[in-house]
């Protein structure tokens, strides 16, 4: 029993150790230790430990709680890239051979250094360098130098907190080198930035624009010292840009009117552009109006319209003719110029406006006339056919005129290029407005002042003269249209008659028989127009025979014997009684008619008429009465003899 426990004990150890052997035979290799872990660059860490035997590479990780970079080197130091500048980070290694890798080291920390600033450099002067950077993560100051790029020469360096130098006192047209690194709370000095740069040429100065004659504009500067050459930029507030480059101090660009054009100049060498000077801005003067129309000419008044110019803020629109200025002012494209003279010509210009060119003085003009001038009718004259003749007053230059008698009854007009013109077939009894118009190719005056003219009244129709006695006539008529009254008039060589009524006929007396007499018939309107209407001939009958005297012929014969009167005349005869009438017609030139087989023991009425040219016995004549009686045969004259009872006897 003793035995066995021995025996048991040294089976252990045989096993173990085999298992050491094989174990041995596969083990990974040693774990490295760091020595140190350092950052010179912003974005990497350089890591330093003791060589681990067997080892074939190593694998550092760095890691900052967001992210863990790992990269393979294959001996110490090694580096790990790809890193965050300012960052601090838990370093590790582990030894890599072909049995496998280690165990990870024991961390070890380090921090990245800060970034470089970015460097923004320029030469606001020939002899200085303006730097300036954005801030750096983590960083308390920054550190900038200045040196000649060959290396020669002093060495410029400032230290400070805030983010820009200006070095100043340098040469002009020297290539420089700028250099410039952060540093942190510890002093530790970040990844530095480098840069070259050559002073430069100043910005033209004292620059001047002219538009000189318009459409043409002159920018001129300075002479600028290290300046090479110049390069002038022209910009319309269009967009469209132009650019003149010269080794002189001047350039010449076109331009037009209305627009804002922004101008700048560079100065060039070697070294590259100069900075931005100051910016000018010239305005040209608005554009002019081009398409004046006139939409509307009156006596008095001008409207007159244009289309819209670039540039222009207002218009301003001038009328002159003499000593005569009307002036008005609108932002509109259009104007109304009142308080004109009529038939004038006006020099109308419409000046464009703006508040920073003031106006365009160089707007051509046009010449407009106004209409012409009213005429003013000065007198109406009246002849005896319906016509007037119409005379008129006016100064117009190359009118003509209409004048219009607008009535009731129609219109009427008559034109003429003079100062009167005549207006027929006017019709009677009627009242008209007269007007006159003038017009020439500018257009129609207004109407002159109306003057009312009133025909004269209608003559009446159907003039009737008829004799009542001896001595007087009746003269009638039909009423005419608007005459109140009538005059009539019987003239002849011995005198006239004459008669005023406002009925339509008219007795005349004191008329000679045997005369030829002129009718004349006036009608005349309840304002005193007269017409003269009819104009006829008329001859009074022959007198009435003078003398009658009867004598017996024979039992049953009558002789009728008178005196005839002045002139020739026809005469009729008649006899009047109980029993009949008794007619007896003389042959011409005889003053006696004789009538037989007439009764006795009658009595009868006795006239002797003038017979008229046109047939017509007369029937005015004065009558006698006779009785004639049957007792004796007496031929002869019976003449009244107191009771003879063979005598015819008048009554």
């Amino acid at each position: 029993m003793a035995g066995r426990p021995e025996k048991v004990l040294f089976l252990i150890g045989f096993t173990l150790l085999c298992l050491k052997t094989v174990i041995s035979s596969t083990t990974a290799p040693e774990i490295p230790t760091i020595d140190q872990a350092y950052s010179k660059i912003s974005n990497s860490i350089t890591v330093e430990w003791t060589t681990v035997p067997g080892a074939t590479g190593y694998l550092l990780t760095a890691e900052d709680g967001d992210t863990i970079i790992e990269t393979t080197v294959a001996s110490s130091p090694g580096t790990v890239t790809g890193l965050k500048a300012a960052t601090l980070y838990q370093i590790t290694i582990r030894s890599i051979s072909a049995s496998g890798r280690s165990q990870a080291s024991s961390p070890k920390q380090a921090k990245t250094v800060l970034a470089a600033p970015v460097l923004e450099v320029g030469s606001p002067s020939p002899d200085s360098i303006f730097v300036r950077w954005d801030a750096v993560y983590m960083a308390i100051g920054f550190s900038v130098s200045v040196m000649r790029a060959n290396g020669l020469g002093r060495i410029w360096k400032e230290n400070t907190t805030n983010t820009s130098l200006t070095f100043s006192s340098l040469e002009a047209g020297t290539l420089y080198t700028i250099k410039a690194y952060a540093w942190n709370a510890n002093g530790i000095p970040g990844d530095d930035s480098t840069c070259n740069l050559r002073t430069m040429a100043c910005a033209p100065g004292r620059v001047t624009i002219q538009e000189d004659p318009p459409g043409h504009l002159s920018v001129a500067w300075s002479n600028v010292e290290l300046g090479d050459y110049y390069v002038a930029f022209v910009k319309s507030d269009d967009g469209l840009e132009v650019h003149c480059n010269t080794s002189l101090t001047q350039c010449h660009f076109l331009s037009e009117c209305g627009f804002t054009y922004f101008i700048s100049v560079f100065a060039y060498n070697k070294a590259g552009q100069s900075p931005l000077g100051d910016v000018f801005n010239y305005t040209t003067a608005p554009c002019c109006p081009s398409d004046i129309s006139a939409v509307l000419v009156s006596s008095d008044r001008m409207e007159i319209a244009w289309s819209p110019v670039r540039g222009a803020e207002l218009y301003e629109t001038k009328a002159t003719a003499g000593f005569s200025v009307v002036e008005c002012n609108d932002t509109a494209p259009a104007c109304t110029l009142s308080a004109l003279d009529c038939d004038t010509k006006y020099n109308i210009t419409v000046y464009s406006f703006s508040e920073v060119r003031g106006s365009n003085l160089s707007c051509s003009s046009q010449y407009i006339t106004t209409a012409p001038c009213s005429p003013e009718i000065k007198n109406i004259s009246k002849d005896a056919f319906s016509t007037i003749n119409v005379h008129w007053q006016s100064a117009n230059e190359g009118a003509t005129y209409t004048v219009t008698a607008q009535g009731k009854k129609g219109l009427f007009q008559c034109s003429s290029t003079g100062e009167t013109c005549m207006i027929g077939g006017l019709p009677c009894g009627s009242v008209f407005s007269v007007t006159a118009v003038a017009e020439t190719q500018v257009g129609k005056s207004l109407p002159s002042y109306s003057v009312p003219l009133e025909t004269v009244p209608c003559c009446p129709a159907g003039l009737t003269v008829a004799q009542v006695t001896q001595s007087i006539i009746n003269v009638s008529w039909t009423i005419g249209t608007v005459a109140q009254t009538y005059v009539t008039v019987l003239e002849s060589h011995i005198g006239l008659s004459k008669c005023h009524t406002h009925q339509n006929h008219c007795l005349l007396g004191c008329i000679a028989c045997g005369i030829n007499y002129t009718v004349a018939l006036k009608a005349i309107s309840p304002t005193g127009l007269t017409a003269d209407c009819a104009y006829q001939s008329y001859s009074s009958s022959a007198c009435c025979p003078l003398g009658v005297k009867l004598y017996r012929l024979g039992p049953n014969g009558i002789r009728i014997h008178w005196q005839a009167s002045r002139g020739s005349a026809n005469y009729s005869t008649d006899l009047y009684g109980s029993k009949g009438i008794f007619t007896c017609v003389p042959r011409a030139g005889l003053s006696f008619c004789d009538v037989t087989d007439i009764p006795c023991g009658d009595v009868y009425t006795v006239m002797v008429s003038p017979v008229a040219e046109t047939g017509l016995k007369l029937t005015f004549c004065p009558k006698k009465i006779y009785s004639v009686t049957c007792s004796g045969s007496t031929l002869g004259m019976v003449i009244y003899r107191g009771k003879k009872n063979d005598t015819v006897s008048p009554r």
